[in-house]
């Protein structure tokens, strides 16, 4: 069966993005500007209503929403080591993963977009400044777990939590969350990007691991 992601740039489809490089397989990426309102487009909407990325497309079927499409790609590619393979690890993992998911990164829409919450001008400066240092505490989260990475977040092989851990702190340059101010998780992106296969990925989204800038 053939392969097709479709990705947005610097959003957090670049997980499944940089695993699918990494295990080495045949893939079609086809990237959605976000910027552009391709995502709205009538042919988008058909494979995902909802208008999100990633989406993954395994022959006939679709597979939308970044857990459920990396546990898909896990089974399909065992080897390519996407999460621990059994026992306590992967449940710690996949406990990791839905917390990254399911709070980190709606956290980080609420600096990023204010608009889904309220339409209200007022309302949305407030919620983008509350958002800022409940950002900065699960970063700090992540940093507590990257300074015991042996040599990655679930042992001797890079796998999804990496690359999401990379999605995280990067996204916080723009809530101006310098990425070296922590070090263990700035290491482990850097030495993760620095990977062949993510290498790919990165060069293809055109990303920028540090995009923070003082406001000196």
């Amino acid at each position: 069966m053939s392969l097709k992601l479709y990705f947005a740039p610097g959003a957090c489809s670049f997980v499944p993005h940089a695993m699918l490089e990494i295990a080495g397989v045949a893939f079609e990426p086809s990237m959605v500007k976000l910027h552009k309102g391709e995502q709205r487009t009538a042919d988008y909407l058909a494979l995902n209503p909802r208008g999100q990325v990633p989406v993954l497309v395994d022959g006939d079927e679709v597979i939308t929403q970044i857990i459920a499409i990396l546990l898909h790609l896990d089974t399909r590619l065992p080897k390519a080591h996407i999460l621990p393979a059994d026992g306590v690890a992967r449940t710690r993992a996949l406990s990791l993963l839905a917390w990254m998911n399911n709070t980190v990164h709606p956290t980080f829409t609420h600096f990023f977009m204010p608009e889904k919450f309220s339409d209200d001008e007022a309302a949305k400066k407030a919620i983008r400044a509350f958002a800022v240092p409940r950002y900065r505490e699960c970063l700090e989260e992540i940093e507590a777990l990257a300074a015991q990475a042996s040599p990655w977040l679930f042992g001797e092989r890079p796998g999804a939590l990496d690359g999401y851990a990379l999605t995280l702190l990067r996204w916080g340059g723009y809530a101006g969350i310098d990425p070296t101010t922590l070090p263990a998780t700035w290491g482990l992106v850097q030495r993760f990007a620095a990977l062949p296969g993510v290498a790919k990925a990165v060069e293809r989204e055109r990303l920028v691991l540090n995009v923070y800038q003082s406001a000196g």
